[in-house]
């Protein structure tokens, strides 16, 4: 049990490792694929709350396993369009926090959504993550190219999220749910410590 424990621990923790950029890079830096695929494994708060919805749509299992994460990405790209077209979205840094908080204390609790409210709740903070990245994008080829790669680099956090749970599960029923549920919590405490300016 130690073992599943300490290892669901690192995986939380090594995950989070890419986090140690400003979450939202400067317009100048925002161009082309690399810095695009740069931007949502530079944050604590993107890392995290991609993870989680990997977790959560592995805890839901049958179609959510694919629709979930299918789902961020793509109202993900809707919310990176309104921010490209300079539409505004309030409360966009507010709202990533408590993505953070919401999906870790969702997979904490082992929620068992139905679909629909998955997809909702999923889609709602994808449009606050999109924006965030969109707001930044130019409006060009380089701009293209930084979309494509930050829906790459969220589909792999979101990929990572889903193997992590696999990978945890594999430990048994009891104790992976244990490790999974003790990951939901660290990330939901890591998002009130964002919302609060405290990390």
């Amino acid at each position: 049990m130690k073992s599943a424990i300490k290892s669901g621990l690192l995986a939380l923790a090594a995950a989070a490792l890419p986090a140690v950029a400003s979450a939202h890079p400067a317009i100048g830096e925002a161009a082309g694929f690399s810095h695009g695929f740069a931007h949502p494994i530079s944050g604590l708060d993107h890392v995290l709350a991609m993870v989680m919805v990997g977790v959560f749509a592995f805890q839901l299992g049958s179609r959510a396993t694919w629709l979930v994460p299918t789902t961020f990405v793509l109202v993900m790209a809707l919310g990176g369009a309104l921010g490209v077209a300079g539409i505004n979205v309030p409360f966009v840094e507010i709202g990533i926090a408590l993505s953070v908080v919401v999906l870790g204390a969702v997979v904490a609790l082992h929620v068992k959504a139905p679909l629909a409210a998955a997809l909702g709740i999923v889609g709602l903070f994808a449009i606050f993550h999109g924006f965030a990245h969109g707001a930044e994008m130019p409006e060009n080829a380089a701009g293209a190219a930084y979309a494509a790669g930050f829906m790459v680099a969220t589909a792999l956090l979101h990929v990572a999220g889903l193997v992590l749970s696999y990978l945890i599960g594999r430990a048994g029923e009891r104790h992976g749910l244990f490790v999974t549920r003790t990951a939901g919590s660290l990330a939901a405490v890591a998002g009130v410590g964002i919302l609060a300016g405290l990390i």
